[in-house]
């Protein structure tokens, strides 16, 4: 009876002295699908490979960056999932700490290294996408260019997100050097929406749900969207096919930094973003969430990577933007757009 006694006591110790040991790491990140397949696929190994438990905060990016701000003398996470934009803008207010350096960051495409504090995770890229049932019926080749949403067969026929949606900003963008400005320069790009595009479009439309009913019941047949949201809604058995137009496809990133305040000296933090990038979970990532790897080395079937930005070349040609005009200029675009193009 002693020596059971004795055995239980040092299984219980052992125990808890695990659970001692095993630290927290805090993730502020994606809601919905994003946090399915972290919890169910992308986590699990990471938590047994390091001893960790990891604390998944959902929340799309504009909840996550708020939290950053109001958390910067007292940080909760650890590190931080975030598109582009706001990503951005954590590096600007100083809520990101610097990745330290990793054989794993040698085999990331140039795009994925954002600064050095901050990485893409993902691709999505953003372009043209139709109803090919609906274009096959009225007789029209299949859209090829930016331009084709200026062309009157369309009048009334488009959706595009507004501004205040990053698919809708990077039209407004392209438009703007597509005609010879920019982010430095962006009012070619209202006229062009104003007086070409716009005569075109049915709705400006920010909900998923609403461009995708827009599509499945006929009112819309040509738009712009990101690869990913195209790719959701074709899985569905809906006629539609994502386009990269001729004149480049722009991209949004996914990205991640280790939070300041936190991720100093931190190498769990390290080691997740690390784990991040690795082909495995990029490979994870792409079948997932339908993000395009950021890792080189990252090898997916034929039908992943038809879903996706994919390869040196594909990855390569796509174009980014300049967030730091973006996010300094944004509010006062914003305000022009719904004066001028939503009016």
């Amino acid at each position: 009876m002693l020596r059971t006694s004795v055995l239980f006591a040092a299984v219980l110790t052992a125990f808890s002295t695990n659970l001692a040991a095993q630290e927290v790491l805090n993730v502020g990140a994606y809601g919905g699908s994003t946090e399915t397949l972290f919890k169910e696929k992308i986590i699990p190994n990471f938590e047994k490979e390091h001893n960790v438990k990891v604390m998944y905060v959902a929340g799309n990016s504009t909840d996550t960056l708020a939290k950053l701000v109001a958390q910067k003398n007292r940080p909760e996470f650890d590190v931080a999932l975030l598109d582009d934009g706001p990503l951005a803008q954590a590096n600007q207010f100083g809520l990101c700490s610097s990745i330290e350096p990793s054989p794993v960051y040698d085999d990331l495409y140039p795009l994925a290294k954002i600064s050095d504090t901050s990485m893409a995770i993902g691709v999505v890229a953003t372009g043209l996408f139709y109803n090919t049932d609906a274009f096959a019926k009225a007789g029209l080749p299949a859209p090829t260019s930016w331009e084709d949403l200026t062309k009157t067969e369309f009048k009334d026929k488009v959706v595009i997100p507004p501004i205040s949606n990053g698919y809708g900003l990077q039209t407004l963008i392209k438009f703007a050097k597509l005609r010879g400005g920019g982010e430095s320069n962006i009012d070619p790009g209202f006229e062009a929406m104003i007086d070409q595009v716009g005569p075109n479009v049915l709705a400006w439309e920010p909900s998923p749900g609403k461009m995708t009913e827009l599509f499945q019941n006929g009112d819309a047949i040509l738009g712009v969207w990101g690869s990913g949201r195209v790719e959701a809604l074709k899985e569905t058995g809906f006629p539609v096919e994502f386009v990269y137009p001729q004149e480049g496809t722009m991209v949004l990133l996914t990205g991640v930094c280790p939070v300041a305040g936190r991720a100093e000296n931190n190498p769990v933090a390290q080691a997740f973003i690390q784990y991040l990038v690795s082909p495995e979970v990029q490979a994870l990532l792409a079948d997932g969430q339908a993000w395009g790897p950021v890792n080189s080395k990252t090898e997916l079937t034929p039908e992943v990577a038809a879903k996706v930005p994919y390869g040196e070349d594909q990855i390569a040609a796509l174009e980014t933007v300049d967030w730091t005009i973006i996010n300094k200029e944004r509010a006062q675009w914003t305000n022009r757009w719904n004066r001028t193009v939503e009016r």
